[in-house]
């Protein structure tokens, strides 16, 4: 069962800013307060590494609509002011979590709305978090904790994953009843083969960060992921400008393939979900803090 609440406890605070000293904020940029919802740093020489993090730590960085318009804001600002002197982008969550998945509210405002308006919902939706594979530089995800459902399919998205070896991640859909959503289903096979895929979103297995690297899910581990994330982007920060961004181009529109009909597949499934019993006691489930009772079983035979 799905335990928003059995979190590890918060990392030490990363120590690599004295190596990597905080930049002079480019033109435009704004320092951000302790109560925005993302909060974006720029460190390394000439401030060519941008910090974002999600930072709602007291709903342990869970997706809301409000929370997927200030990235998506974060990313245009960068796309569109800071991109000349950016060389890559490290992406974490505030406090315990990278991200604990959906907001329960939205969950449950799901069951109680219709699939026709779903469908659309659910691509906004993820739209809002896939923006991040817009921005022409390298991005790593930290995980530097929980990383769950949608908070898992966001950190798919990034070009690299490191994480904490304790960090918990798991595609948990199917066990709240609901098919994977936010290009699960396409990001995950490609990067742990389809066999470990097909194990991990059917069963909706939560597993340890050292488990994710020794299935390919990470491409390494760290006690301080944000610090070993900075450390490789200021490498790739390093490398030839023009060189890293045509080799992140090549990459992901390999990647990229088929991305539009995997994101219409799963909106369109999830709307269907979202309708069933099913899914309305696996969120009830979550809320009440016990196992689900699913019992919706259906045959596909024709009616004699």
């Amino acid at each position: 069962m799905l335990r928003f609440w059995d979190v590890p406890r918060p990392l030490a605070r990363s120590s690599f800013r004295g190596r990597l000293p905080l930049a002079a904020p480019p033109r435009g940029f704004c320092s951000p307060s302790s109560s925005d919802a993302v909060i974006v740093e720029r460190v390394g020489a000439e401030g060519r590494i941008a910090i974002i993090r999600l930072n709602r730590p007291d709903k342990l960085n869970a997706m809301t609509t409000e929370l997927g318009d200030a990235f998506a804001e974060v990313v245009a600002k960068l796309n569109r002011d800071d991109a000349q002197g950016l060389g890559a982008v490290v992406i974490t969550g505030s406090g315990k979590a990278f991200s604990a998945g959906g907001d329960l509210q939205f969950l449950q405002d799901r069951h109680t709305d219709t699939p026709s308006r779903n469908a659309p919902i659910m691509r906004t939706f993820y739209q809002r978090f896939l923006c991040v594979r817009s921005l022409p530089v390298p991005v790593i995800a930290a995980i530097n904790g929980p990383a769950i459902g949608a908070g898992l399919c966001f950190a798919l998205a990034c070009d690299v994953r490191i994480a904490a070896p304790k960090a918990k991640m798991g595609l948990t859909f199917t066990a709240l009843g609901l098919h994977p959503g936010m290009g699960a289903t396409h990001f995950l096979p490609s990067i742990v083969g389809p066999q470990v895929a097909a194990e991990l979103l059917l069963t909706g297995k939560v597993i340890s960060g050292e488990e994710a690297a020794q299935c390919g899910l990470v491409a390494r581990t760290a006690e301080d992921p944000l610090a070993a994330a900075i450390e490789s982007a200021a490498a790739m920060a390093a490398a030839g400008p023009v060189a890293v961004r045509t080799t992140v181009r090549s990459l992901r529109m390999r990647q990229d393939v088929g991305l539009d009909q995997a994101l219409q597949r799963e909106a369109d499934a999830q709307a269907q979900c979202y309708a069933s019993l099913d899914y309305r006691d696996g969120v009830e489930a979550i809320a009440e803090k016990r196992k689900p009772n699913f019992a919706q079983f259906e045959h596909y035979r024709e009616q004699a």
